[in-house]
């Protein structure tokens, strides 16, 4: 491949396609077709694919998911089995896990994609209807899993098919899988419209809730659930009463005032279990839904039945009309409707049995290109949260002090602005990764790999961008080459910043690379394994380790009270850690019993999806038929259902002479 011109090489698609024409397979063309990827990957993007990275992009092809570590490349890796599979000409869609990526890629690849003559273009949320349409026409399509199952749900709301913007499931890639297929899998996607209704009910309720007291309501962490004691619903109706909410001498669960019972479940919900700057921020008057896994505000999501509208009365803000829903669809059921679906992640294994069972997809792990030199380091365990916090601060300090870079993760904005001020106040300059400073997201990580710098980041998975030591030269010049004009000028000053990383990057490697501290573990293994995976990068030197106390969520929720008693026995004094494996085991053992109940809300939303999937299936195919002109006389249809009717009324016997 090498040998030929840049014209010659760009001419093997059209090779292909009259091979594939004459009836030649995809497997036939695979060897071919990834020398042709790899050496425009070379030419164009002075990228060349290594080996391993070539065995992903097979695996992929194969309808597999690839495990590959960070840092590996995954984004190079997709271009392999992309090109391959859009020589078929029916489309291949690159799924990503936000806006950023889904642009982002498609612009560093598409150098690529067009020096081969394959169209590619990307769908974000802001687009028009004509251009989501003109984009899933080109060959390969980069978009986020929510744009998708919309556009899939709002195509069939349409009342024409010139309307549609879809053309089909023919293939797709799913990058960031386990974020995508497990942790938003437990919530359906929902388009909705209002519900005309009394928003101040929302209101009185929200003032009642406040006025209760512990006894009358038990909280169940560990299931998310919150109810009334007998004290409490007395106490619920005296004060219904005296706002004139259920008439006098009724009770809560009179037929007429069962309604009521819904908006204080809501409103206790909103106050015992939705913790701001945790499960959500309020951002220009509004209640922005945080993603519990990637520390992402969800713009546009609402949480449903109510339950939006009682934190929005929690927080005092203007509340908004509840929705109804018009159209559903679980990320389950969408995905499975692709002809073939492949994956990418850097951890899945830990879910494998998952993606066996409901998506039919084994998971292949993929070797590093070069062997992983991170060390990680047992976790420290200490007696309540602020030893935790100074342990941290302790450990920061020594690795600040040798000009190692840190990445410290956190669970929740809460956390990350706490530990955020406790540096503010022993004068340790940092930068800080969470929704709030969304904007600001690549050109903190491209930093982050700086010698002596601190970054404190909400959740690491699906970001996207590496942390290389040193720093990142093309986010760094982007920032710093934005007021000179002078080509020559740039040109010499991106010299400079490249120079000077490398410096920085030496400095780095010299110091251990890049340390990660976790200052809690996650509810799953996954996302602890996100976390440490963003150090020891293509062979880089790193070290990582987790800071725990038994004041945690998930020590204290989920851990078993052997652990505890275990604790207080060996007792443990003030700024004293306990390094033990057994309670590493112990650990282990609650982030599973959390995954195993995290898998069966999963199945349980399923099941009860693949009901209505299978009506949602024949409607929309009904609907499609009548609208593509394939049922000339829609009498025809009328009559066919018209005759099941009344053949069921007669089996069914219901009937009079």
């Amino acid at each position: 491949m090498q040998s030929l011109s840049d014209e010659e090489l760009a001419g093997k698609t059209e090779e292909f396609n009259r091979e594939l024409r004459n009836g030649k397979t995809l497997n036939d063309l695979l060897v071919p077709a990834f020398a042709v990827v790899r050496e425009a990957s070379r030419r164009f993007l002075n990228m060349r694919h290594f080996d391993v990275q070539l065995i992903g992009g097979m695996v992929l092809h194969n309808g597999m998911i690839s495990e590959m570590k960070t840092g590996e490349g995954k984004t190079v890796v997709a271009t392999l089995a992309a090109y391959l599979n859009s020589l078929e000409g029916k489309g291949v869609h690159v799924v990503t896990v936000n806006d950023y990526l889904a642009k982002r890629d498609t612009e560093w690849m598409s150098k690529l994609y067009n020096s081969l003559g394959v169209s590619v273009a990307f769908i974000t949320n802001n687009l028009t209807d004509e251009e989501r349409r003109e984009a899933y026409s080109a060959d390969i399509v980069y978009s986020t899993n929510n744009e998708l199952a919309f556009d899939y749900l709002r195509d069939n709301m349409k009342f024409s098919q010139e309307d549609m913007v879809q053309r089909g499931f023919h293939y797709g890639i799913v990058d960031e899988v386990d974020s995508i297929l497990i942790d938003e899998a437990r919530t359906p996607l929902i388009i909705s419209g209002p519900v005309e209704e009394n928003n101040q009910i929302y209101k009185h309720i929200n003032k009642i809730v406040t006025k209760l007291v512990d006894y009358d309501y038990e909280v169940d962490e560990k299931g998310r659930t919150v109810f009334l004691t007998e004290d409490g619903i007395s106490r619920v109706e005296e004060l219904l009463r005296s706002y004139n909410l259920i008439p006098e001498n009724s009770s809560l669960y009179d037929t007429d005032s069962m309604i009521m019972t819904h908006y204080i479940d809501q409103a206790l919900r909103a106050h015992k279990l939705f913790t701001a700057d945790k499960d959500y921020i309020v951002k220009d008057g509004k209640v922005v839904i945080i993603d519990e896994f990637t520390g992402r505000m969800m713009e546009g999501r609402r949480y449903s039945d109510g339950l939006h509208q009682a934190l929005a009365a929690k927080e005092n803000l203007e509340i908004q009309h509840e929705n109804q829903t018009l159209a559903s669809v679980t990320f389950q059921n969408y995905f499975r409707m692709y002809n073939k679906l492949s994956e990418m992640t850097g951890t899945a294994a830990t879910e494998a049995e998952e993606f066996r069972d409901i998506y039919r997809l084994n998971v292949v792990k993929i070797p590093t290109n070069v062997s992983v030199k991170r060390v990680d380091i047992d976790d420290e365990i200490y007696g309540t949260e602020k030893e935790k916090f100074n342990a941290v601060l302790k450990f920061i300090e020594e690795c600040h002090k040798h000009l190692q870079p840190v990445l410290v993760g956190t669970v929740s904005i809460e956390n990350s602005e706490k530990l955020s001020a406790l540096l503010q106040s022993h004068s340790l300059k940092h930068s800080v990764l969470n929704p709030r400073y969304h904007e600001q997201e690549a050109y903190i990580i491209a930093q982050a790999g700086v010698p002596g710098s601190v970054t404190i980041a909400t959740n690491m998975a699906g970001r996207g961008t590496d942390i290389q030591l040193g720093g990142n030269a093309e986010m760094i010049a982007k920032v710093e080459l934005k007021k000179i004009k002078n080509a020559d000028e740039r040109e010499k000053k991106y010299q400079e910043i490249v120079e000077r990383l490398k410096k920085d990057k030496e400095i780095a490697i010299k110091a251990g690379g890049l340390c990660v501290v976790g200052t809690e573990r996650h509810e799953s293994r996954r996302m602890d394994d996100q976390l440490r995976g963003r150090s020891g990068r293509r062979g880089d030197p790193g070290l990582s380790k987790f800071f725990l106390s038994l004041e945690d969520d998930l020590m204290r929720i989920f851990g078993s009270d052997r652990m505890r008693s275990f604790l207080q026995k060996v007792g443990l004094k003030n700024n004293e850690a306990i390094h033990h494996p057994w309670i590493n085991k112990a650990l282990e053992k609650a982030q599973k019993k959390v995954e195993a109940r995290n898998y069966d809300v999963r199945k349980s939303l399923l099941k009860f999806d693949d009901v209505i999937n299978n009506q949602r299936k024949v409607i929309f195919k009904q609907r499609n038929n009548i609208l593509g002109n394939e049922i000339n006389d829609l009498f025809e249809v009328y009559s066919e259902v018209n005759e099941s009717v009344v053949e069921g009324i007669i089996q069914s016997g219901y009937y009079e002479d």
